[in-house]
């Protein structure tokens, strides 16, 4: 995808595509950094779910990672289900 660098105020900016966003999960705030002469912009890690995925690593190490309440109850089954 070509986007153009326009003028806004002082600064230049380019405009992203809502759709790009919602694929790249970026709502609110962004993570803007420089590597290797290209410009990487991230969703920013929002308060809520700071520390989550570190959490998570530390629980399948511990094998806590199990589920609480079973996919399927002892009485059910996946007999006639269709899949679409």
């Amino acid at each position: 995808m070509r986007a153009r660098v326009r003028n806004i105020g002082n600064s230049k900016g380019v405009i992203l595509p809502k759709s790009l966003l919602l694929k790249c999960l970026i709502e609110e705030e962004v993570t803007v950094e420089v590597k290797d002469n290209k410009i990487i912009i991230s969703p920013a890690e929002t308060e809520r779910r700071r520390g989550w995925a570190e959490a998570f690593q530390k629980m399948a190490k511990a094998g806590d990672d199990k589920l609480e309440i079973p996919d399927l109850f002892d009485d059910e089954s996946h007999e006639g289900w269709t899949w679409k």
